[in-house]
């Protein structure tokens, strides 16, 4: 088995299985018990966020945890809503932004908020000097991907975060699910307020986030109960998947990968058969690599794929089972014909240069079949 969908989800790394068991084993007080089995449990907490707080490059005083990227949107987006609905009601965001965004959005339309989306050029970013433009008097929010799920488009942050170094009083939210390597790499701007991670994007645990909220910025809760995480998120903490999240994110912040080298030798062996369009720009992350055959359907594709082993996806794996696809792709005016046939090939830092190779055997194959097919 291959496996190329890392952007839906990573595989955990083993380290990260084996303390999360050792932690569900020991760690079995309520965090918020004041008994030495809580405190236990809460002294473990703390470590996990210093120890993010630390590869993050910021106070762990910043960190909250969450369900996942979808949670932490909805917190960042939402909570910012309502908490500055008093000095304005007007939020800037994308045309290509994940369903968490976007839906969260429609949603704050009906409750009486005016959404800004703005559109993208053909390589899908978008233009920092519409960006200002769009801002009003009345804005309270702009929020952005810095790397997009379906197609690897790099956003330019650092420039939407120079731009807003002018308005102190728009908060400034980054979905960063895609992006970690950046957020390591290049660390969190300081004019970004807030930023959402996922741990299964980084071969941690499903159903756990982290929401970076800069310390002094204020959000309306949006679960109310026993007041973890400072009040900003109630709920009793997930333990284990706290734990496993440190510990993936420290493992993945060690590895040193040619991901890019991986990327750029796919890209140049698809390009070399006629047919295939590479839907991804050139300037991107490297971990994502969309392309179509022209004729062949992404689903056609996919599963011709999956026959052999190799697992691919066709869309972001959030929308995948509904009925509109490839919105980033419309937003970047590729045509319909082409979009039906895309798929998204998505690396890891667990793949390996022989897989690749494997790829490219077994995809020559398919190629081949499906050439007589189209010729007949």
């Amino acid at each position: 088995m291959i496996y190329f969908d890392n952007s839906a989800t990573t595989p955990m790394f083993k380290e990260v299985i084996d303390t999360m068991a050792t932690v569900q084993e020991n760690f079995i007080g309520n965090p918020s018990s004041l008994h030495h089995l809580g405190v236990k449990s809460d002294s473990l907490i703390d470590k996990a966020r210093q120890q993010i707080a630390d590869l993050l490059y910021c106070d762990k005083e910043e960190i909250f945890f969450t369900s996942g990227g979808t949670e932490s949107n909805n917190t960042a987006i939402i909570g910012t809503a309502f908490e500055k609905q008093s000095f304005g009601k007007h939020i800037i965001t994308t045309q290509i932004e994940h369903p968490s965004v976007l839906k969260t959005m429609h949603f704050l339309e009906k409750q009486g908020f005016d959404v800004t989306y703005l559109d993208v050029d053909t390589n899908g970013k978008i233009d920092v000097e519409m960006l200002g433009k769009a801002i009003r008097h009345d804005t309270i929010l702009v929020s952005m991907m810095w790397v997009n799920n379906e197609v690897g488009i790099l956003e330019p942050i650092q420039d939407v975060a120079v731009l807003l170094e002018k308005y102190p009083t728009i908060h400034f939210h980054v979905d960063a699910v895609q992006a970690l390597h950046y957020v390591l790499t290049q660390r969190i701007p300081s004019r970004v307020d807030l930023l959402s991670l996922s741990a299964h994007k980084f071969h941690g645990p499903r159903g756990i986030g982290i929401l970076y909220k800069r310390e002094g910025k204020r959000i309306e809760s949006l679960l109310h109960g026993g007041g973890q995480e400072k009040g900003v998120r109630s709920g009793t903490e997930n333990t284990a998947s706290i734990a496993g999240m440190a510990k993936a994110l420290r493992l993945y912040s060690q590895k040193q990968i040619p991901i890019q080298s991986y990327q750029s030798a796919l890209r140049a062996f698809l390009s070399s058969y006629h047919g295939v369009e590479i839907l991804s720009p050139l300037e991107q992350a490297p971990h994502i690599l969309t392309f179509a055959i022209k004729g062949i359907r992404g689903e056609v594709l996919l599963h011709a794929l999956e026959e052999q082993g190799i697992y691919l996806s066709t869309t972001s794996a959030c929308s995948s089972k509904t009925a509109k696809e490839h919105h980033t792709l419309g937003a970047m005016n590729v045509s319909g014909d082409i979009s039906r046939c895309a798929v998204r090939l998505s690396l890891s830092v667990e793949n390996t240069q022989e897989e690749i190779a494997q790829f490219q055997h077994v995809f020559d194959n398919v190629y081949q079949k499906f050439s007589k097919i189209l010729k007949s």
